[in-house]
């Protein structure tokens, strides 16, 4: 970069120190937090009357719910700005101005929450008017991936304002903290639902590198944009040029060419990680963590590339627990909805318990290299999410909510706006000097555009597809 150009972004460096060495908050509070986002989505559907009608439905490719698009705008707007006041403002003031008080707001939510629920049932069972019946599991699925989706949008802006606590902000080495859940949970929700765990005929190598090209055309882009307008980056996240893209493209390519039948798949992960734990506990740690760098791409590079093996690992066990617990047997599925519901609170008390045991007794959790800790963190958090929706069942006349119809159907496309969006923020405004009513605003204001634009594509059945 020419040196006597004006920059784009002229607080760069204290950006980046503001996220940087950061040490995180307890597993606890972070579950707490995450706990009131499906408690919210519950809620919404526990005191929802709103119906709206002469809706046109448009099956999705995978055969998931269908995009419901309205063809009256007017109710469909008002139901998506509901569902926005009711779930997504919330989040955003847990976690900003709100976040010293989380254990209080989970508990008066869950509270609240079984006092709608249980008035909602007692009318429901002298009324025969209000719906009820079992929601289909990809229902909650889809429930669970837009929640996490949620989250990420929300605090990848927050994080650049002081109003977002920074014990929420992406650790440096070893912790855990709300951020720190990002990439995880969408590698993890993908897993899920991936074409290896419905048990769709796998691609072969070469289909594999071109389904995967367009998330490395946007990693190639991100680097390019962030290195023309000056962007902050914070090299300890995943190197100097690696992004969040590539380490997508990377665990699509790997588990596209060592292809394995879903049954196997938990065994193979299980393998990865545990060699990969003990790489890292036999130096590789020292290396990834310490500030030196070569030459070369993949020194430059190594958090990035290096933690691919634990992603790839943590893949793997979530084709394992949409294969088994969803796909594996369609017909047994449907028998037994509360049995389902059951392996997955299990599994995730499970994971729960082996995260405490690998934090103590071998190593402590760290993104930064997606280390064994780390994938069981993920998995008991994610999986604890999962469990509390499919409590909707519960929940009488409970139905997929417009705004979650609306990130679902283009879940990707939410990030790449709302990566866009928090681009143009920051270039604009001076997030760091943000007064915490401004922040607020501004906050709002986004949040509320990325939910219109998504809502209006969805009103009018547009789904954008990348491969």
């Amino acid at each position: 970069m020419d040196p006597h150009r004006t920059s784009l972004n002229p607080n760069k460096h204290l950006k980046e120190q503001f996220v940087s060495n950061l040490t995180g908050s307890s597993m606890l509070e972070i579950a707490a937090l995450l706990t009131t986002v499906p408690i919210l989505v519950l809620l919404r559907q526990s005191i929802s009357s709103f119906h709206v009608s002469g809706a046109r439905d448009t099956p999705s490719e995978k055969k998931d719910n269908p995009v419901v698009a309205p063809r009256n705008f007017s109710a469909y707007f008002t139901a998506l700005t509901l569902d926005f006041l009711s779930i997504v403002l919330p989040m955003l003031l847990f976690f900003t101005v709100l976040a010293e008080w989380t254990y209080v707001w989970t508990i008066l939510l869950a509270f609240l929450l079984i006092f709608c629920v249980a008035s909602k049932r007692s009318i429901s069972s002298s009324s025969p008017s209000i719906e009820g019946g079992l929601r289909p599991f990809n229902t909650s699925i889809s429930s669970y991936r837009v929640a996490m989706m949620l989250v990420t949008c929300l605090c990848i802006l927050a994080v650049d304002f002081r109003i977002f606590p920074r014990k929420y902000a992406k650790t440096e080495t070893y912790g855990t903290s709300l951020m720190d859940l990002g990439v995880g949970s969408f590698v993890l929700a993908n897993a899920i639902v991936s074409r290896q765990a419905r048990n769709v005929s796998s691609m072969n190598w070469k289909m594999a590198i071109k389904s995967t090209s367009p998330l490395l055309v946007l990693g190639f882009g991100r680097l390019v944009s962030t290195a023309s307008v000056d962007y902050q980056v914070h090299v300890g996240e995943y190197g100097v040029h690696w992004n969040f893209f590539f380490t997508l493209a990377g665990v699509s390519i790997l588990s596209s060419i060592i292809n394995v039948s879903p049954k196997y798949s938990g065994l193979l992960g299980s393998v990865i990680l545990l060699g990969y734990q003990s790489w890292l506990m036999n130096g590789l740690n020292v290396y990834l963590l310490s500030n030196e760098r070569g030459m070369d791409v993949i020194s430059r590079n190594k958090e990035g590339v290096f933690s691919i093996f634990g992603y790839w690992g943590m893949y793997l066990l979530g084709v394992q627990v949409g294969y088994s617990l969803f796909f594996g047997n369609r017909s047994a599925i449907k028998r037994s909805k509360k049995g389902i519901t059951t392996s997955v609170w299990l599994l995730s008390i499970f994971f729960w318990s082996l995260t405490l045991f690998l934090e103590r007794h071998f190593e402590r959790v760290s993104r930064r290299m997606c280390n064994l800790a780390y994938v069981t963190w993920v998995l008991a958090q994610n999986l604890q999410l999962l469990a509390i929706l499919l409590l909707s069942d519960y929940v009488p006349g409970s139905k997929m909510l417009i705004l979650e119809k609306a990130f679902d159907q283009n879940l990707l496309v939410s990030f790449l706006l709302a990566n866009v969006l928090t681009g143009l923020v920051n270039l604009s405004v001076d997030t760091l000097f943000a007064s915490p009513l401004s922040a607020l605003s501004i906050l709002i204001v986004y949040a509320f555009t990325l939910t219109v634009f998504l809502g209006i594509i969805n009103f009018y059945g547009i789904r954008f597809k990348f491969w």
